[in-house]
């Protein structure tokens, strides 16, 4: 069983920067990807990031829509996980998740964005950029 809890969440104004964090607790057996993703209000959800940690390669993954404003990074315990969000917009609001999951293989990456993709998700935080 996997735990994750998300943190970091808040109100920003347009053009600033917020930094979640996942906290990853429990035996993570053969789930090896913590990806990001955001729902906003009425709207289906998103997978906007994903990071295979077991990696020692830098295997990332990210959404065009996210590319060169959000990174994705790990701490070396493998235990948190954080997403960094630079130039946040309007559009960039939304209840934002971490979830976990077992994704291996080459194209590991086109399937980091389906929420069937994973086992665990946390609770969520919010993110409201305003102008």
């Amino acid at each position: 069983q996997v735990h994750l809890v998300e943190s970091g969440g808040g109100s920003v104004q347009v053009g600033g920067s917020l930094r979640l964090s996942c906290e990853i607790s429990g035996e993570r057996h053969s789930n090896n990807v913590i990806g990001w993703f955001r729902q906003a209000s009425g709207g289906e959800r998103e997978g906007i990031a994903a990071i295979d940690i077991d990696s020692t390669d830098d295997n990332t993954y990210y959404v065009d829509s996210v590319k060169g404003r959000f990174t994705i990074s790990q701490d070396k315990s493998k235990t948190t996980v954080y997403l960094q969000m630079n130039s946040l917009t309007a559009d960039d609001t939304a209840l934002y998740y971490c979830a976990c999951g077992a994704l291996y293989g080459g194209r590991w990456y086109a399937l980091a964005a389906v929420p069937k993709s994973y086992n665990y998700w946390g609770q969520g935080t919010q993110v409201t950029v305003s102008s």
